[in-house]
């Protein structure tokens, strides 16, 4: 399967967490009519009061998973090193549920991914950062249209997960 189509298949947008603790489950406004469950394991790496009432970007369409009896609706997306890990952050004037597209890829993510067929897994070697600690898959940036591109605060040439 080309790697544009694998890459049209993922569904990442732009929330707002409100609160993001060995495992942190929060809720975040994803511009849906609820907020979705997130349960990560970021609180080894990122203090709590970095993780609260701020922009973020998240992968929606994965099926959703239990970690620990919670269920988990999305994935936060990061650059990271196995020292450090950044959660990635959408351009400035970004709104909760603003949809991240890459250009030249026609978005049509499938409602939820299925594991078996691995298309996350597959494209994920692909997603770093620049040198400019832009978000980028195969070079071409994550972009909120209009507002701008998704950026690590710190890490370059780093993987994006």
């Amino acid at each position: 399967m080309a790697s544009q189509e694998l890459l049209s298949r993922l569904e990442q947008k732009a929330v707002q967490a409100e609160q993001m603790i060995d495992l942190l489950s929060q809720q975040v406004d994803v511009g849906e009519e609820k907020k979705r469950t997130v349960v990560s394991g970021l609180v080894r790496f990122i203090p709590v009061e970095e993780m609260q009432n701020r922009m973020a970007v998240l992968l929606c369409n994965l099926k959703p998973a239990k970690m620990r009896g919670i269920t988990s609706e999305a994935m936060v997306m990061c650059a990271s090193t196995p020292e450090k890990v950044e959660i990635l952050a959408p351009p400035e004037g970004s709104q909760p549920g603003d949809l991240v597209e890459f250009e030249g890829f026609k978005r049509c993510p499938d409602s939820v991914l299925n594991p078996k067929k691995k298309i996350f897994e597959t494209c994920a070697p692909d997603l770093k950062t620049d040198a400019n600690k832009v978000a980028v898959y195969k070079g071409i940036p994550f972009s909120v249209p209009g507002k701008g591109v998704v950026k690590a605060q710190t890490l370059a040439n780093v993987q994006v997960k």
